[in-house]
């Protein structure tokens, strides 16, 4: 039998500004639960989250929580007042029993030492900390909202390590996909204030969301078609029949309120980029470049070149001198030794992650225009800039907005915008992921797969690196980078392992078990021959990769059945179950076939 749960949510609702922002909501966590909440930005993913953890009240609801359960919650913006060092905030969390010996391992292990000064704490610091607080006490429902926003890829892959030996029950809210792909048994979705619940990971949940807004919007057809024949029948039926004529017209009046009264999904994003002029065949040409602060290497004997239309992914632990790196590249920033050598009609955007346009008086009316008149140019023609705004999902009231007001998200879309309307042969992100909700993500990764210039991404996120980008560029440390073909995944393959968070802490033994041995150079990884297992598996993984095609062929088209969703629920959801998992195993069939073959290349070249 199973347990009861440790937590529910009942016909929750709240409204903020007379705006209904959650209507039906309801959760229930189990022990040893492992549930992702999303949804779009601003649809109350947060404020659902406070309310199960106790910290908010709803307008209507019941909330009940099994006597003697623990919570801890992880917010966005942790309150570090009153503490002076980092170990007595991590401390402030444990009750009676607890071991304070964990809240040093976490503090060691997340990088801090537990003597910072929290006022003085960056955001990635900050985040560090706050995690460190939560995970302290094990309690039996872990919440975390955006556990991995500003923390850099060796973190996350420790965060994720560590919560999937945790017993307690989580819920998470993130925008990172494989982050939530590999921690989710279940997926709750908020959507117009209104909870629907799937018994699937992460992994499922987007083909089972697409095909459920097929069947509403099919749904929505035949009400449009269904308002058309009643106000027909008003006009050119007969009117004799008086009583049915007042009945019929009560129930046109009633479906026109039912259509007014649908509430759709969100308008989603449209981005399009402004492109310049080609460029030169040559973008950059770094040749054995180097630089340092102090006695620290940022980067050491780099050579690399950039041609038109590549899409380089820039990698490393923050501290590593990615940003550094890309000033290098870029011309902003010159080296101490080598050259390099920028291509010629070359017309760059840079969207940096400090964001420093966007100074708190500015509108944003202003970060588009300038603050000169109310139109923007995109693609060479002139637009207004509500219009625009438009397209980022901005309210036209808000294009006189200052920009302190924006949430995150808000500011990063405003940035993507502004950076979208210049025309451009090289687009430099820096971060441009950090606060997008997911549907964002898949339009802006649609924008710069598209793109006819060159790209220079700078990122944490994996999936949104194996997505976009190429070749990828990794810190190995003491300002040693190299290249690797392929996408995150791709050079995890190659290199036999993720970014390594601490050298220094893996010891010597970590390099000797390395599954290859770098030149001297560090420019090129040299591997044995493919034993006889990998050749195997690479001469039939293309009848496995036809198999899995020919599946996911199949079961789209049971999905494509616009009746099966209402005819039976319940080979709708497994289908969709199906449909994911094999989705799912094509990728990974596709990427290991992807990397055999590379090796196989380098063991015969």
């Amino acid at each position: 039998m199973a347990a009861p749960p440790l937590l529910t949510l009942q016909d929750v609702a709240l409204t903020f500004g007379g705006t209904p922002l959650i209507e039906e909501a309801a959760i229930a966590i189990s022990p040893g639960e492992r549930a992702c909440l999303v949804g779009r930005n601003g649809s109350g993913k947060s404020t659902l989250l406070k309310i199960a953890a106790g910290l908010l009240e709803p307008d209507r609801g019941v909330r009940f929580l099994q006597p003697g359960t623990t919570i801890r919650y992880l917010a966005q913006e942790p309150d570090f007042s009153g503490f002076e060092t980092t170990l007595g905030f991590v401390e402030a969390g444990l009750m009676g029993g607890d071991d304070h010996y964990r809240a040093r391992y976490l503090l060691e292990s997340l990088g801090l030492t537990g003597a910072e000064d929290p006022t003085n704490l960056s955001g990635g610091e900050g985040r560090r900390a706050a995690l460190a607080q939560a995970l302290a006490p094990e309690p039996d429902i872990l919440m975390l909202d955006e556990p991995t926003n500003h923390l850099d890829l060796p973190a996350i892959e420790w965060l994720e390590a560590e919560l999937k030996g945790s017993r307690s029950a989580l819920v998470l809210i993130s925008h990172d996909r494989r982050f939530l792909s590999a921690l989710s048994r279940s997926t709750v979705w908020l959507d117009r204030g209104v909870t629907r619940r799937i018994e699937q990971g992460f992994s499922g949940f987007e083909a089972w969301r697409d095909a459920f807004l097929e069947e509403e919007e099919r749904d929505r057809h035949k009400l449009d078609r269904k308002i058309a024949d009643e106000e027909h029948w008003l006009r050119y039926g007969v009117t004799a029949r008086r009583k049915r004529n007042v009945r019929r017209l009560g129930n046109l009046h009633a479906l026109r309120k039912e259509r007014r009264e649908d509430r759709r999904p969100v308008g989603t994003a449209t981005l399009n980029s402004t492109e310049a002029d080609a460029s030169g065949a040559l973008v950059v040409e770094a040749k054995q470049i180097g630089k340092a602060y102090g006695d620290r290497r940022i980067v050491d004997d780099l050579s690399l070149r950039v041609m038109r239309g590549d899409r380089l992914g820039i990698v490393g632990a923050n501290g590593a001198g990615k940003t550094t790196l890309i000033n290098l590249l870029t011309g902003s920033l010159a080296p101490d030794t080598g050259t390099v050598r920028l291509g010629t009609n070359l017309r760059m955007t840079l969207l940096d992650q400090a964001r420093a346009v966007l100074e708190p008086g500015m509108t944003v009316t202003d970060v588009l225009t300038g603050g000169r008149g109310d139109s923007v140019t995109v693609g060479g023609v002139s637009r207004h800039v509500i219009g625009y705004l438009k397209d980022f999902l901005f309210a036209p009231e808000q294009a006189r907005t200052p920009v302190s007001v924006l949430s995150g998200g808000e500011r990063n879309r405003l940035l993507i915008a502004r950076a979208l309307a210049q025309a451009s042969n090289l687009l430099v992100l820096d971060e441009p992921t950090n606060d997008l909700d997911l549907e964002t993500l898949d339009l802006l990764q649609e924008m710069l797969t598209e793109y006819a210039g060159t790209l220079i991404l700078v990122s944490h996120d994996r999936d949104f690196l194996d997505r976009v980008v190429g070749s990828v560029l990794v810190s190995e440390g003491e300002g040693r980078w190299v290249e690797y073909a392929g996408g995150y995944s791709d050079m995890v393959a190659q290199r036999g392992e993720g970014i390594a968070a601490r050298k220094a802490a893996q010891g010597p033994k970590a390099e000797k078990a390395r599954p290859e041995r770098l030149e001297a150079s560090g420019a090129r990884p040299i591997r044995a021959k493919l034993g006889f297992k990998d050749q195997h598996e690479l001469k039939t993984l293309p009848e496995r990769i036809a198999k899995l095609e020919a599946g996911i062929e199949r079961l789209r088209a049971v999905l494509a059945d616009p009746q099966l969703y209402a005819r039976d629920p319940a080979r709708f959801e497994k289908a969709s179950g199906l449909l994911a998992q094999a989705e799912t195993e094509l990728a990974e069939a596709e990427d290991r076939w992807l990397a055999l073959e590379m090796l196989r290349e380098e063991a015969e070249g």
